[in-house]
């Protein structure tokens, strides 16, 4: 039994609705003329059960005497009862109505069985497995023993997956190398800095003013590369970092971010217009994490808005949305999609500015469920971040 129920599963999809169908179209048939045979077997047995009635015929003999049942020569309608007459009336009906009706149901239980049978099982691994993918779960694996088209796509799905698993493995291990990398990169080049800036001051002291000048250049390019190995220890940390999150007073943190963005825009002879959409009180989300992106934010749009700034809050899906828009020239559509690569920036002058900004913001912002994104507006750009509420 359960070698034929296998290789039952291994016929492909359209032979196997063309035997369901078959089958099923089959069974109506039979249905059909079954029950066309009981009613009339029905009716047969109502009409027997009356006496005939008409005229008889008999033979005699020479004394006159009838021989036999006599046989009749002219017959007179039966008087039914009314209940009899209706029940053959219904009896004569009933075939006519019960073959479409069986057709329609056996297609049904056709169409049904074929579903449970050769679709239902595939159709929700793949998408219990589609789910698990994107929710970047990789660890499971697809079990459909068939050779049908369905298993054959089930058999694609698990070799994508596992080749997903083994690149997805390979990038993090990648990034975590790359991370350690830097990080021991940044390290070593501590000790020859150190070397380097003693040399520096020593130099600075020299009667020679093209010494002084000299070692005045110098220490401009040491200041520079400590901040760089700074960055690059300080995004490692950020890589790694996760939410901690806390149920805060969400209009006094929103006003604490205001007042900061505040102080950065008038330093800058920027100004700054609020615009707060929120409507609870509190909110489980990750301070740090907002008023860092926050932060950024702001000071990549006062080096480049013309005069205003706009800071904006709304709830949005479950969480919190902070844009901040300027009126500057906006981005680049041909380098729009490079931004938030880890040093990329625009600029000329790198002394302070190694293109981490965006990188930084979209890295926090993801890992605290949300999204980084960057849209050109018609006097400006405009970065939204969102950040999504913890549930707990």
């Amino acid at each position: 039994m359960d070698k034929v129920k296998h290789s039952g599963r291994n016929i492909l999809l359209r032979k196997s609705l063309v035997l369901y169908v078959a089958a099923f179209v089959i069974l109506a048939l039979v249905l059909s003329i079954t029950t066309a045979s009981l009613c009339n077997v029905i009716i047969d047995a109502i009409r027997a059960s009356y006496p005939l009635s008409g005229e008889k015929y008999y033979l005699t003999n020479e004394l006159g005497e009838q021989l036999g049942d006599g046989t009749y020569i002219s017959m007179f309608p039966i008087a039914y009862t009314e209940r009899d007459e209706h029940t053959i009336d219904l009896l004569s009906i009933i075939p006519i109505i019960a073959t479409p009706l069986y057709s329609a149901l056996c297609i049904i239980a056709a169409a049904l069985l074929f579903y449970r049978n050769k679709l239902k099982k595939p159709l929700t691994e793949l998408m219990e497995a589609s789910e698990k993918i994107s929710q970047n779960d990789l660890n499971f694996s697809i079990e459909y023993d068939s050779k049908d088209e369905l298993g054959q796509l089930c058999n694609s799905f698990e070799i994508m997956r596992t080749t997903l698993a083994k690149n997805f493995s390979e990038m993090w291990r990648q990034v975590e190398e790359r991370k350690q990398l830097n990080a021991a990169f940044a390290h070593d080049l501590r000790t020859p800095l150190t070397v380097l800036k003693g040399y520096d001051e020593m130099l600075k002291a020299s009667d020679n003013p093209q010494t002084r000048d000299t070692a005045i250049t110098m220490e401009k390019h040491i200041s520079r590369m400590e901040t760089y190995i700074s960055s690059m220890s300080n995004l490692r940390r950020l890589e790694d970092a996760q939410p901690e999150y806390r149920t805060v007073l969400l209009k006094p943190f929103l006003s604490s971010l205001y007042e900061s963005a505040e102080i950065v825009c008038k330093q800058r002879g920027k100004m700054l217009y609020l615009q707060n959409n929120t409507s609870v009180s509190q909110l489980s989300i990750d301070t740090e994490f907002i008023s860092q992106v926050s932060n950024n934010l702001i000071a990549n749009a006062v080096r480049y808005a013309n005069n205003t700034i706009t800071l904006s809050f709304e709830l949005h899906d479950n969480g919190l949305q902070l844009s901040v828009s300027d009126d500057g020239k906006g981005f680049d559509k041909n380098i729009l999609h490079k931004v938030t690569t880890p040093y990329f920036t625009e600029e000329t002058d790198r002394s302070e500015h190694f293109g981490l900004g965006l990188y930084i913001c979209k890295l926090l912002c993801e890992h605290h469920g949300g999204y980084l994104r960057i849209e050109d507006i018609s006097s400006g750009a405009r970065v939204i971040a969102f950040f999504k509420s913890s549930s707990l």
